[in-house]
């Protein structure tokens, strides 16, 4: 009999933290290792939102909260909605959790039983099946290759839905590609959801904010307003705000979706963290500003890292339109030996060669469901981006 639950045996760890944690003791024994497998931004939370956490420590806001969210908060995640994607939610809409991983994990294992279906794009940030999984669903794999932006199409998704569907999940821009979806493709594959009314749509918005593409960004709840009533749509404080530990996601959606939350929430993790709170009511509520520059530097590193691994033999680095990721294509190295002789015939042979021989961490595309390709995040200065690329660069002209 195993000492664990059934429900544990069917997720892995996570690719993405495990690379994380491989780096940080390189790095502890001394080796000149350049990570950029972490997903997260290297700027500081602004001031003013740290300020904000400091007054609420101050104030003695230290106790319990409302399970998913005070009611600040909610209504600082409206004004969110409302100022940003032209979504009305009222507070009994709105679920503020412990990042917005959580927030996924939540609404999945709250919605799906043993045989619903979830529809998931590839490549996909790795957490999705892997609860899917553990909710005892059956994830889908629905491939949007290079030759389609990474993204999926409308008559793809069609094909994708059966009877047992539950949910689809779109994530735009997305973890692991940067690719978005505009306003008018998610037009396209609202027109398939319309025809499939059991289906319900949760939108993975984190990387909203971190953004390039010529036109704004859209959600599918705001495109197609038909939809509002069956999409759940999720965002958060983690990248946008450089607040990836003070853990707070938050989601609006249909009511019975945000109860259902909650009754799960009020059984395992109880209220966020009151601190992280109040200081992401100041985020949301506050000056905005600080996004147009912070998205600069990002536009710079990312032209800057695409430039170069195009120059690296044997990878097509398609120029994404969000997030601070890169998914270069690695068919071009499929076949090829290391000089030490070693055959590189699948992406994590690729990355561990990376690791080994030109001391840079990435994350093989097995683990985002679409291979042969890689992660690279470029939430780095331009500096270290720079040395790291030219490290690739010679890696991939040293295979035969």
């Amino acid at each position: 009999m195993s000492q664990t639950s059934a429900a544990l045996g069917r997720i892995q760890p996570s690719a993405t933290l495990a690379m994380s944690a491989r780096v940080n003791a390189l790095k502890a024994d001394g080796v000149d290792v350049i990570g950029l497998s972490a997903g997260e931004p290297d700027f500081d939370t602004p001031d003013f939102v740290k300020e904000a956490g400091i007054a609420a420590i101050r104030k003695n806001l230290t106790r319990y909260t409302d399970v998913d969210g005070t009611a600040e908060l909610k209504d600082a995640v409206a004004f969110k909605f409302s100022r940003d994607n032209g979504l009305t939610y009222k507070r009994s809409q709105i679920s503020v959790n412990s990042g917005g991983k959580h927030t996924l994990f939540n609404a999945l294992v709250a919605t799906v039983d043993v045989g619903d279906e979830v529809i998931i794009p590839a490549p996909y940030w790795v957490s999705y099946p892997d609860i899917v999984n553990f909710a005892g669903g059956t994830p889908v794999f629905v491939e949007g290759p290079a030759s389609q932006g990474y993204k999926i199409t409308a008559e793809q998704l069609d094909a994708a839905i059966t009877p047992r569907t539950k949910w689809l999940i779109l994530n735009s821009p997305s973890n692991p590609s940067g690719a978005a979806y505009s306003a008018s493709e998610l037009k396209d594959l609202g027109e398939v959801l319309r025809r499939h009314p059991q289906v319900l749509i949760m939108t993975d918005d984190m990387y909203e904010h971190v953004w390039y593409a010529p036109t704004p960004f859209a959600t599918i709840a705001q495109v197609c307003p038909d939809l509002y009533e069956r999409t759940l749509t999720v965002n958060g404080c983690s990248k946008a705000f450089s607040m990836t530990g003070w853990r707070i996601g938050f989601a609006g959606g249909p009511e019975w979706i945000i109860k259902a939350m909650g009754k799960l929430q009020s059984q395992s993790t109880s209220n966020p963290c009151s601190i992280s709170q109040a200081a992401a009511v100041a985020a949301l509520t506050g000056d905005q500003d600080f996004l147009e520059e912070r998205n600069a530097a990002f536009k710079r590193r990312r032209d800057m890292v695409v430039s170069m691994l195009n120059d690296a033999p044997g990878l097509d680095c398609p120029t994404p339109e969000g997030a601070f990721y890169v998914y270069p294509d690695a068919s071009g190295v499929m076949g090829k030996t290391t000089p030490k002789g070693q055959l590189i015939d699948s992406d994590e042979k690729l990355i561990g060669y990376f690791l080994d021989e030109a001391r840079v961490a990435a994350v093989h595309g097995a683990a985002f469901g679409l291979s042969p390709a890689f992660r690279i995040s470029y939430a780095t200065s331009e500096e270290v981006l720079a040395r790291a690329c030219k490290r690739i660069q010679e890696a991939c002209a040293a295979l035969k």
